[in-house]
């Protein structure tokens, strides 16, 4: 982009992709690392290890996609914005029922993760976020 680098607005948009990226992958580790140490605990629905592979699997593979699209972000690339307004999407409908819980920890989370989606999908749709990843659309062609 001009004037060196990524506009503002891109660089807060990247920032929360990679950390919502990095909190989903250390989720992912958290969890193999409790079923190596105390067995695979919980719900009947992942209390056994097909169902948590897969749970750690769903993890990983939306962390290193969100991961992917901080990186979009940074390049000013037009794709980066579906998909991150979708993550924001998922992280409302899961984050609302965690802000519910009495629990301390569920609630932060619930709290976090409902804080990062709207301020993540108000400014994806922001007027200047729309000019900057078209102007580093234009200039790839």
């Amino acid at each position: 982009m001009k004037n060196g680098g990524p506009k503002p607005e891109l660089i807060a948009l990247a920032a929360l992709a990679g950390a919502e990226g990095l909190v989903l992958i250390g989720y992912a580790l958290y969890d193999v690392v409790q079923a190596i140490r105390i067995g695979t605990t919980g719900p009947v629905e992942v209390s056994n290890g097909p169902a948590l592979f897969i749970q750690v699997l769903i993890f990983l593979v939306f962390g290193v996609g969100l991961l992917l699209i901080a990186l979009g972000w940074l390049r000013a690339q037009r794709w980066s914005r579906s998909p991150f307004l979708l993550t924001q999407i998922i992280a409302l409908l899961v984050g609302f029922p965690l802000a519910q819980n009495s629990l301390g920890l569920g609630h932060a989370l619930g709290i976090g993760a409902l804080v990062f989606a709207l301020v993540g999908g108000v400014l994806a749709l922001t007027p200047q976020v729309g000019r900057a990843i078209s102007q580093g659309d234009s200039k790839s062609d």
